[in-house]
């Protein structure tokens, strides 16, 4: 597969990197032209015999301005991820021509639109270039590019020529190098054309990317310029609210003028009136901060108000930085044993003091379980990147909490009953008790407590400064007694029944009454056996003196019924009648009479009056009758018979 890619060479500023071929070693000037061939959406396009392509990887004979190189001949190029400013810029992208020796990039340095000439005469200028091959260096017999630099007069005789240069591969995506030539102009020349040619040709390989095309006035020796107190040109850092006052100094080269220049903030370069090569520089209190930079610009004699002629040394810094200014810290008033947070902004670091505080750089700074001792003026440095700092100031008040106690004038009480709870403060405005459940009012300092339950009642109370105290008080709930005699019984007369009774709660002892007609009065379940109706009461005692509980059960013993089996109504005065004994103790009783036939002979309700052996008036005749009697009481019927004798 034929290898190809080629970066078309753009204009741009560059300071000397490493030197290859003839790149200038020395100091350099501003740009007289810088191609940098764009950035963000506005590309820029050379002055070039190359066919221009939209397509990432352009064909022989082919450039493109793109901002990246991905994926081009099947990965046999690196893949170039950015520009060799890194400025969202775009990169000339070369494939070389097939033929040798072609002229690919071309300027004057005339000014734009005019043959007028922008340079000095008896100068030294470079014309420079950032080149990268793209091949990646595993592949076999690939053809390097070989770039030669070339500076003519208009009328194109050469002024200075560099040999062919070789531009390696590499292994790194992002290893541009600077290459380049430096010359020096002749008198009478103030305009001169540079170009690049590509010596070899395309087909395989000879592909590579170039940004930063430069052509700035240099001379061969360093101009280095340093602080009075520290020849490196570091930095200088100042806050603004102190004074400083700064001496730079220079060498310039023999031979050469030069003035002064400062840069305010990146305002821009600007000449200052200072004749003398140490430049001293006062900053007091209150100057406005910033980025102050200082160099020195040399020319050949008598060609210093020549822009395009000036070579410039290394730039010194003074940074004036601001001092913070942060938003005063207002008073705080906290109570007695609470938190207290204190919390500044406006800084990177910080530094408290204050009252029984060890210097701390904790932000915010928490004093739990704060003590009057804490109370007082607390300090605070917030100190900026730079190191400057503000002190802020900051009053905490502590109040103390109310002293409060409760108490309860019984600490244990029967379930249902109350007693009062008691609190005392001195300093106390307000109460309140918790929880409120069984309280008779719980924001006053003595409410009557009813509780149901083992309950802690805690009062808290607040001064006038709205700090709070509290104490707490236990009340023990005794449980009552629980009686349960059990539900009613029924019995006839002569029979026994067990009483079911029940005991709960806080239970001494227990009895029954009447005790009468119990086998025992003193058990839960004592058999009972009344010949009357009876109400028998449960009482049970209770362990812990609280009072007692009762509960009755009612029985009800029925009359036991005699039914005789006959009866001879002959008016003879013995045995006329049909006495049922205690069967009148049934007021809601029913007797009923039957024949053989089924026949009902006679009724009664009550049985008030025997029956005399008639039906509706008449004797009925000897025989045997039956009965059903039914004492509406929820007993099982009397059946049976009765025999008439007469």
């Amino acid at each position: 597969m034929q290898f190809k890619l080629r970066l078309l060479v753009f204009l741009i500023v560059a300071f000397s990197c490493k030197a290859y071929a003839q790149v200038c070693t020395g100091s350099l000037g501003d740009p007289v032209f810088i191609f940098d061939f764009g950035s963000g959406n506005t590309p820029k396009f050379p002055t070039t015999d190359y066919k221009y392509v939209t397509a990432v990887c352009p064909q022989d004979g082919e450039y493109g301005v793109a901002k990246s190189v991905i994926g081009c001949y099947g990965n046999t190029w690196n893949s170039i991820m950015k520009d060799h400013t890194g400025n969202d810029g775009y990169m000339m992208v070369v494939n070389a021509d097939n033929i040798a020796n072609k002229e690919f990039f071309s300027k004057a340095t005339t000014a734009d639109g005019t043959n007028v000439g922008v340079l000095c005469e008896n100068t030294t200028y470079e014309f420079s270039a950032y080149i990268l091959n793209v091949v990646r260096p595993d592949l076999i017999d690939y053809i390097k590019p070989k770039i030669t630099f070339v500076i003519t007069t208009l009328t194109g005789d050469i002024i200075k020529q560099s040999p062919p240069i070789e531009i390696p591969e590499t292994t790194d995506p992002a290893g541009w190098q600077k290459y380049g030539v430096f010359f020096t102009t002749r008198a009478g020349v103030n305009a001169v054309i540079v170009k690049m040619i590509n010596n070899a040709p395309g087909g395989k390989g000879n592909d590579f990317v170039m940004d930063d095309i430069a052509f700035r006035p240099c001379i061969p020796d360093v101009v280095p310029i340093g602080f009075s107190t520290d020849a490196s040109g570091a930095p200088k850092n100042q806050c603004a609210d102190v004074d400083g006052s700064y001496t730079i100094k220079a060498v310039p080269p023999s031979g050469y003028d030069f003035v002064w220049q400062q840069n305010i903030n990146g305002a821009g370069w600007v000449d200052i009136s200072e004749p003398t090569p140490a430049l001293t520089r006062k900053f007091p209190a209150g100057s406005a901060a910033g980025v102050y930079q200082y160099r020195l610009g040399v020319a050949k004699a008598g060609n210093l108000s020549t822009q395009n002629c000036r070579v410039y040394s290394n730039a010194v810094s003074i940074n004036i930085n601001a001092v913070p200014s942060p938003a005063a810290l207002q008073p705080q008033t906290v109570c007695q044993g609470d938190v207290l947070t204190l919390s500044a902004s406006g800084g990177t670091t910080y530094e408290w003091t204050g009252p029984n505080l060890p210097p701390t750089s904790q932000n915010p700074v928490v004093i739990p379980n704060i003590d009057m001792a804490n109370a007082g003026l607390y300090h605070v440095k917030v100190i900026s990147a730079a190191g400057c700092s503000t002190i802020l100031p900051v009053t905490v008040n502590v109040n103390a909490r109310p002293v409060v106690t409760a108490s309860t004038a019984m600490s244990a009480v029967c379930k249902g009953s109350s007693t009062q709870l008691t609190a005392t403060s001195v300093t106390a405005n307000s109460y309140k008790w918790e929880p409120s459940t069984g309280l008779s009012d719980p924001d006053i300092a003595n409410p009557v407590a009813t509780p149901l339950v083992n309950t802690h009642y805690t009062v808290t109370v607040t001064n006038a400064q709205g700090c709070k105290g509290t104490a707490g008080v236990d009340i023990v709930v005794k449980p009552l007694p629980e009686a349960d005699a059990g539900s009613d019984k029924v019995i006839f007369e002569g029979q026994s029944v067990r009483l079911n009774g029940a005991a709960g709660g806080s239970v001494g002892n227990y009895s029954w009454s009447p005790a009468s007609s119990l086998d025992d009065p003193y058990s839960l379940t004592p058999l009972a056996s009344p010949t009357d109706d009876v109400t028998y009461t449960l009482t049970v005692n209770s362990a812990n003196n609280c009072d007692l509980a009762t509960s009755q059960v009612f029985v009800r013993v029925y009359k036991k019924i005699v039914v005789s089996n006959s009866f001879s109504p002959n008016n003879d005065g013995i045995n006329d009648l049909w006495n049922i004994e205690a069967l009148i103790t049934y007021p809601e009783s029913e007797l009923s009479v039957y024949d053989r036939n089924g026949q009902q002979v006679f009724f009664s309700r009550g049985y008030s009056k025997p029956w005399d052996g008639r039906r509706n008036g008449a004797d009925l005749p000897t025989g045997t009758y039956y009965y059903v009697i039914d004492l509406k009481n929820g007993t099982s019927k009397l059946k049976g018979w009765v025999l008439v004798i007469r």
